[in-house]
Parts: structure tokens; C-alpha cells; sequence
């Protein structure tokens, strides 16, 4: 795989959009895993990575998106 920014072999692929990143083009950041709830607390955790490779330009929405469809 190459970079998807100056196509020198990639080191990584985006964590969100799976592009290939190279190490000069790899930016880093959390990432959730999963989301549970506290039965004893009655709150949301989450168990989150905190350095996942990212390539800086695909934009993952900050909010969840309604999908009723599948209801």
C-alpha cells in the first residue's frame, strides 16, 4: 500500500477511512472502542485508544448519526 498523500510505502492505514499514511503523514488520536453502561454507577463508560493512527484529512462526525432504519 502507498500513502495516500506522496505515495512512499504506507506504514499505516487510517483507522476511520483506511487510507494508507506514511510516517510523515501519520497524525495520532483517540479512538472509541466500545461503550458500555454501569449497572451499579447507571452511567456510560467507554474504553477508548488514545493513539490511533489517523490520516488528518477524513472527518469523522463528533455526533452519532440516527439511523432508524435499522430500529
Amino acid at each position: 500500500m502507498l500513502c495516500w498523500f506522496c505515495a512512499k510505502a504506507a506504514r499505516a492505514s487510517c483507522r476511520f477511512c483506511g487510507r494508507g499514511v506514511c510516517e510523515d503523514h501519520a497524525r495520532f488520536g483517540p479512538y472509541l472502542l466500545q461503550v458500555s453502561r454501569s449497572e451499579s454507577r447507571r452511567r456510560a463508560e467507554a474504553l477508548v485508544v488514545e493513539d490511533a493512527v489517523q490520516c488528518g484529512t477524513c472527518r469523522p462526525r463528533p455526533q452519532p448519526v440516527a439511523m432508524p432504519e435499522l430500529d
